[in-house]
This record gives structure tokens, sequence and C-alpha cells, in this order.
């Protein structure tokens, strides 16, 4: 078995060292930094460091803060909603336009349409809030200033909390949809086009083409693609919301997650443990909710789960 090992190896000795490289750099900023978990559970002290720093008494005292924290739970709540929310809308959005991008016979039309909707992704989150204050600012903003001239009064956007979900999820849209469809459209443009030939010779119209063979086709790419996004749940866009809300503290109850929370904790006390510990919290309610939906991806499509 050994011999087989060494042959195995001498035979893929190129593709090896190529990954060479990869490997390196996942070990050096993806394990290596994992000995750093030990700070969500010490009284860090910048003089001693990670290792010489003491433990702290009790242990968990460090994640007592976020479980008693009003704040720290409405952050959690609001992570996962809004990030259930983008993934959802995502999902529809971006399998949608992939599916009638599919559909354009004229490429050069469709060149042109992929390539604006991919532009917004190269657009920083600091330029799309700034956008979103001169649409949104209620004394000088676009849209009020529309509303005011067809008789509508204007609305304090920066003060009603709840149109916050809808307006984030309109800007990560339109900012990423064009980049989440490329996916999608490249496992469009891989099916066996004899398949539609057969479907129109048998009288199948285009959205019965669309229903029977392109989401069907999709639907392992979908699975896929969700299960990695679902992954990510905890993990918030952080340019994304202090670009868009910023310290807006009235827009808190709907749009503070935990990213945005920690900085602010950190900016205030410099805890450095709670810090640890509310990214230690994420990575182990992230690894949760992986390991439930590849179970029930699992039971959806077998060959489609991640393992």
């Amino acid at each position: 078995m050994k011999n087989g090992v060494i042959r195995e190896l001498f035979k893929n000795r190129t593709l090896l060292l190529m990954f060479l490289p990869v490997a390196v750099l996942l070990f050096l900023f993806n394990y290596l930094p994992l000995a750093g978990l030990v700070i969500a559970f010490k009284d860090f002290d910048f003089t001693k460091g990670i290792f010489g720093s003491d433990w702290m008494d009790p242990l968990f005292d460090n994640f007592d803060y976020l479980f008693s924290s009003d704040t720290a739970f409405r952050a959690v709540r609001n992570t996962i909603l809004l990030n259930a929310l983008f993934i959802t809308v995502g999902l529809i959005f971006e399998v949608g336009f992939a599916l009638l991008l599919n559909e354009v016979r004229n490429k050069y039309f469709k060149r042109v349409s992929q390539s604006l909707t991919f532009l917004p992704f190269f657009i920083s989150w600091i330029v799309v809030g700034v956008f979103a204050y001169n649409l949104l600012d209620f004394e000088s903003g676009a849209v009020n200033h529309f509303l005011t001239t067809i008789g509508l009064k204007p609305i304090d956007f920066y003060s009603e909390a709840g149109l916050w979900p809808i307006i984030l999820t309109i800007a990560i849209r339109w900012k990423a949809t064009g980049y989440g469809t490329i996916i999608y459209l490249a496992a469009l443009t891989s099916v066996d086009n004899s398949y539609y030939e057969a479907a129109s010779i048998d009288g199948a119209t285009r959205w019965q083409q669309i229903r029977y063979i392109s989401l069907p086709m999709l639907r392992p790419t979908i699975i896929i693609l969700t299960l990695l996004a679902v992954g990510r749940i905890m993990n918030a866009d952080f340019g994304m919301f202090y670009a868009m809300v910023g310290d807006a503290s009235l827009l808190f109850p709907t749009t503070d997650v935990i990213d945005t929370f920690v900085y602010r904790s950190l900016r205030k006390s410099g805890d450095i443990g709670m810090a640890s510990a509310a990214g230690f919290l994420q990575s182990m309610i992230a690894f949760v909710l992986v390991i439930a939906s590849n179970y029930a991806a699992r039971k959806i499509d077998k060959d489609s789960a991640i393992f």
C-alpha cells in the first residue's frame, strides 16, 4: 500500500506542486489562526500576549455578556434573519436572471446585458452608501424630492428601521445579482441542446422547457451554492452594513448585526476577549447550520450534498 501511495504521488506530482502554494496559504490564513480561539476564554492582556494572558474565571465569562445582553441577542437575530432574506431573494433573482439570459438568442444583447449587471459588483460599498444617502436623505434626497413633487409626504428613511431590510435587500441585489448569475448561467450553457430540441419536437413550450429541463439541471448547483451561503449566514457583510447604516442608532433594531455590534463594542471597551467570543459563537452556529442544511440536502438529492 505504501508503494501505491508513493506511485500515486509521483504520478500526480505536477498537480500536487501546483496545489502546494494554495495549501500553504490555506494553512497560514485558515488553520494557523485557529490557535487564537483561546482568546475567547482568556482575560486578554496585550502585554502578556495570547498564550500568556490569564484564563477567565469562570472560563465562559466572555460568553456571559453575549447571552445576557439584549443588544447581543438582537444582533444575532438580525444577522440570521437578514442573511436568510438575502439568500432567499438572491437565489430567486440570480436563477431567474440566468434563465432569462439563457433564453436570449441575440449574442450581442446577451453580452451587453450581462456586462452591465456585472459592473456594480466592482463598486465599493462606500460609494453605494453615498448613493443611498443621496437617494434617501430626508431633506435633499431624490426619493423624497420625487414624493414631494407628486404631492406625497416625504419619508425619513434614516429613522424608519422597518424599511431597512427591504432597502438593504434592494442594494445587495443591485450590486451582486450579476456576479451571482455567472455560475448558474455557466451551468445552463453546459446543458446538452438536444434536450431542448427533443422537447420542442414533442410540443413543449419555452416555459415547459424551463420547468422540466433547465430547473432540474440547475438543482445540484442551486443546492451546493445555497449550502455554501448558509455556511456564511452568521457572517454579515460589515462593509455593507457600516457603509449603508453607519452609527444611525434608530435603525439598529433591524440592521444591527454581529459584525457591527462587535465593532462598536471593541471601539468603546476594547474588550478583545468578548469580540473573540462573538466570533467563536458565529463559527459554531454556522457549523451547526451547515451540518443541518447538508443533511436536508442529502434527503433531497444525495449527489448534490457537499459531504
